[in-house]
């Protein structure tokens, strides 16, 4: 009987998570179908949904007109390099929190974590002005500091917790073996976290990827990455839907790959620590 039981609650939360994930997807599916229409059948009444004249014309438009490399390059530069920098600032950051810790470390962390609950409209004013003080208006560099500083909180907080998991009589092990603080850091604390620092970099790239507020509002045309050639498709005559759609997969694609791949490690890293 309880087994019986059992099974049954295990269907149901496979159906359960089968129905979320669905609900999840469909918006990035209907984005890829809609890809595939004419202009007139991407906004029919009712939709289309697998029945209409499959179409590649949306894709050699955008390729025509923009220069799709451009903004993937940037992409990738401003979302690598944001990671990069912002690991490299959190890592000794979340190791003095995790082993060295003080009476207002808890409070450091929560205003860390508060910075994230302000609105980005309410200091783009001022940061703008800096940007043009400092020439960083339209800039890789720019954005790279914009997109680490913004997800620094996530990243060290996330790298905090892992750390955390990690008995501190290793370290102490390790410097009664003549490790320095580097060495500690290096090869000791670094290769033990590693699926929690994977896990940390992965999300980091995703969230820079799909920054849109910022890099709509700091770039123009030299340094706009993939948010911005999405935003392109939105013109004063009205939305171009199916090439909008055609943008946006181009867009997302390499996300989507990357996450897909690394899927196992995300699970992994997020779960680091769980079980001891």
């Amino acid at each position: 009987m309880a087994r019986a039981v059992t099974q049954q609650r295990k269907a149901v939360n496979t159906l359960v998570a089968w129905a979320i994930g669905v609900l999840i997807f469909f918006p990035i599916l209907w984005t890829i179908l809609t890809s595939f229409k004419t202009e007139a059948q991407a906004i029919a009444d009712p939709p289309l949904f697998l029945f209409f004249d499959w179409t590649l014309e949306n894709y050699s438009v955008v390729q025509e007109r923009s220069d799709y490399m451009r903004f993937l390059w940037n992409s990738v530069i401003i979302a690598g390099c944001s990671t990069l920098l912002g690991i490299v600032i959190a890592v000794p950051a979340a190791w003095s929190m995790a082993f060295v810790p003080s009476k207002r470390t808890k409070d450091i962390l929560l205003w860390m974590l508060s910075t994230k609950m302000l609105p980005a409209v309410g200091v783009l004013y001022p940061i703008y002005l800096l940007f043009i003080q400092f020439k960083l208006l339209d800039t890789r560099i720019g954005l790279v500091l914009v997109l680490m500083l913004i997800n620094l909180p996530i990243i060290v907080w996330m790298l905090y917790t892992y750390f955390k998991e990690i008995p501190g009589e290793i370290l102490e092990a390790a410097r009664m073996d003549g490790a320095t603080l580097r060495d500690e850091i290096l090869y000791v604390l670094t290769p033990m976290a590693l699926p929690g620092i994977a896990s940390t970099v992965l999300l980091n790239v995703i969230l820079a990827w799909n920054e849109a507020f910022w890099t709509l509002n700091l770039t123009a045309a030299k340094a706009g990455p993939l948010t911005a050639f999405i935003a392109s498709y939105s013109s004063p005559e009205g939305l171009f839907y199916a090439k909008l759609s055609a943008a946006s997969t181009m867009a997302i694609a390499p996300i989507l790959i990357l996450g897909w791949f690394s899927q196992k490690q995300l699970v992994r890293g997020l779960t680091f620590g769980a079980v001891k």
